[in-house]
């Protein structure tokens, strides 16, 4: 089992930043891929940001590529989220998630709440 603990989230102005942190602990070695997804108020969840453990891998969702950048450090387990030029749409709870193959997350934190004001 792998537990994941998000921080980082809160209150910020359209076109400031926030970064997200994620802490795995537990069984981590069978982790390959982390990533992020958040669900905005009234929609579903969506695919945010990924990233493979062994070769550093990263892919994004297109309405955040350029802004957002998934990174990860070893040594601590850990995973961040950089968000810069946040937009109001971008308000949501964002939950990290882990996988132990390429193509499955089967952990998933308990979500950190990032809001945006116009």
């Amino acid at each position: 089992q792998v537990q994941l603990v998000e921080s980082g989230g809160g209150l910020v102005q359209a076109g400031g930043s926030l970064r997200l942190s994620c802490a795995a602990s537990g069984r981590t070695v069978s982790c390959v891929r982390m990533g992020w997804f958040r669900r905005a108020p009234g929609k579903r969840r969506e695919f945010v940001a990924g990233i493979t453990w062994s070769d550093g891998r990263t892919n994004y969702a297109d309405s955040v590529k350029g802004r957002f950048t998934i990174s990860e450090d070893n040594a601590k387990n850990t995973v961040y989220l950089q968000m810069n030029s946040l937009k109001p749409e971008d308000t949501a709870d964002y939950f990290c998630t882990a996988g132990d193959s390429y193509y499955t997350y089967d952990y998933w934190g308990q979500g950190t709440r990032v809001t945006v004001s116009s």
